[in-house]
């Protein structure tokens, strides 16, 4: 092996990822939060259609106490506006960045919904747990970013 070429070798292990792995990370775990927001989405959709009196059902169906509609109608919006948030998180992340200019945008977001940023940090935790992709060095980058992220939204307000 030539000098030039060992240098180079030399130089592509850096010992972190580098930037394509860094882009294919914040990618995976955009994609990952997609798959988060559906699962919320479809919990969200399960909770309305539970909420729903059916017709012709002379008991009002399963949930005929407006209390118990009330919570049910609650949390399926809540878990609605997490699921579009992690949408936006999602759309913010996937073309990469730096992590605390991502979790300003995320942040934002969030304040703009009116719920708390670090209320997004366990869906952005399962996220970097659950990615797609048999590449480490992408899977590294995005835990990385995921735990960058964490940290920074759990400090903003």
């Amino acid at each position: 092996m030539e000098a030039e070429d060992i240098a180079d070798f030399a130089a592509g292990m850096g010992g972190g990822p580098g930037p394509e792995d860094l882009a294919n990370g914040a990618a995976a775990l955009a994609a990952a939060l997609v798959r988060e927001a559906q699962a919320l989405a479809a919990t969200a959709a399960a909770l309305r259609q539970a909420a729903a009196v059916t017709p012709g059902d002379p008991t009002g169906g399963p949930l005929s106490d407006i209390r118990r509609q009330r919570g049910a109608m609650a949390a399926s919006g809540e878990a609605a506006i997490r699921a579009a948030l992690l949408l936006e998180a999602a759309e913010a992340i996937g073309p990469g960045g730096e992590p605390g200019q991502l979790a300003g945008e995320i942040a934002a977001a969030a304040r703009r919904a009116g719920v708390a940023a670090a209320g997004l940090v366990p869906a952005l935790r399962a996220a970097a747990l659950s990615l797609a992709t048999d590449d480490g060095a992408a899977r590294i980058a995005a835990a990385t970013l995921a735990a960058d992220l964490a940290a920074a939204l759990g400090r903003a307000r």
